[in-house]
């Protein structure tokens, strides 16, 4: 294993689900859910996720955590926990690492759920609900335990007092909050947020993005952003990567990739976003054609050329590599060099 200078770098992540048919449940095919992605997250960065539903960037989320367990591919995270006292951090393979090793992770890396209604057991008060990560950690005493829940639940926007309550007395985005807290509860360095917004109302989205953004300032926290709503990417990302039918089509940085989209898919995504203003009227050809084809038998060559506006030949029989074309921007398309694309907005 070489060393890496990211907190976590993903090296040709790969997860495929089997098909099964008949009584004997024989394989019939593959899913591939996620198939080859690399990317790095430093510390206290945000990098956001985004694609269509289907994409497999939340299949990729939960890979991340283990959650599902990835097919081929390292995920090498820089532990200290796992680390000797007075040592650098240990650099851990979460693919491969053993049961006990994983619970001792699960300190460094959390998750927060896209359903605040669904992530939260409706049998457990909120005090029960966020402690619970310490109790499975065995930390601290029992009202050591209660005493940093209602900090956790003050540091959310919410009160102590709450802990007594039980998740239907919330709304959404205080359910969401609670979501927040449990995450928080163990002092995470990498926290994965998988549509954390897209259940709630528009008006409570940016009290919630706005929430993340004040705890990775207190806490130094990373993120990695799952989202298929651009804007919200936009808001809160330092580096946004694009995903399509299950491979990572483009990776940027935020303001250079709506300045300067290199994939099409990128640019038909941006001009999805609505434009708040009712006067100005947006290109009409910058749309995608047809519908997402099968991840069971994707398309062969670029995935993308059945509804890409652009696509030539070479598109259709080739592969395209991801591959540099400016420091810190990678692009999977032939036609790169070639093409103008429009930016966010035009």
């Amino acid at each position: 294993m070489t060393a890496s200078a990211h907190l976590l770098e993903v090296r040709n992540l790969s997860k495929f689900f089997t098909l099964r048919k008949g009584m004997l449940q024989r394989a019939a095919g593959h899913v591939r859910a996620v198939d080859d992605v690399s990317f790095f997250v430093d510390d206290g960065e945000t990098l956001g996720l985004v694609g269509e539903s289907g994409c497999g960037k939340t299949t990729t989320g939960r890979a991340l955590l283990r959650l599902v367990p990835p097919s081929a591919g390292e995920i090498l995270f820089k532990s200290t926990q796992l680390a000797r006292e007075g040592e650098a951090p240990r650099l851990i393979d979460v693919a491969t690492a053993t049961e006990k090793e994983l619970k001792v992770l699960r300190r460094e890396m959390q998750i927060i759920f896209q359903d605040p209604f669904s992530s939260l057991n409706p049998r457990m008060n909120v005090g029960q609900i966020v402690s619970e990560p310490l109790d499975v950690q065995r930390i601290g005493r029992q009202d050591e335990r209660r005493d940093r829940v209602g900090s956790l639940l003050e540091s959310v926007g919410l009160n102590a007092k709450d802990a007594r309550r039980y998740p239907h007395e919330f709304s959404g985005g205080q359910r969401q909050r609670i979501g927040i807290a449990r995450a928080l509860a163990l002092e995470p360095r990498l926290i994965v947020a998988d549509e954390p917004v897209s259940a709630l109302d528009a008006s409570i989205q940016a009290q919630v993005l706005n929430l993340m953004l004040d705890l990775q300032n207190e806490h130094g926290l990373a993120f990695v952003l799952i989202a298929h709503d651009l804007a919200v990417v936009r808001h809160i990302s330092d580096r946004i990567a694009v995903m399509y039918l299950g491979r990572l089509v483009e990776l940027a940085s935020t303001d250079a990739l709506f300045e300067s989209p290199q994939h099409p898919y990128t640019e038909a995504l941006m001009a999805a976003v609505p434009i708040p203003d009712p006067d100005r009227e947006r290109a009409k050809d910058t749309g995608l054609l047809g519908d997402v084809p099968s991840a069971t038998s994707p398309p062969v060559g670029c995935h993308f050329h059945p509804r890409c506006r652009y696509a030539e030949d070479i598109c259709k029989t080739e592969s395209p590599p991801l591959r540099e074309i400016q420091e810190g921007h990678t692009v999977a398309c032939h036609l790169a060099d070639t093409i103008e694309l429009r930016s966010f907005g035009s």
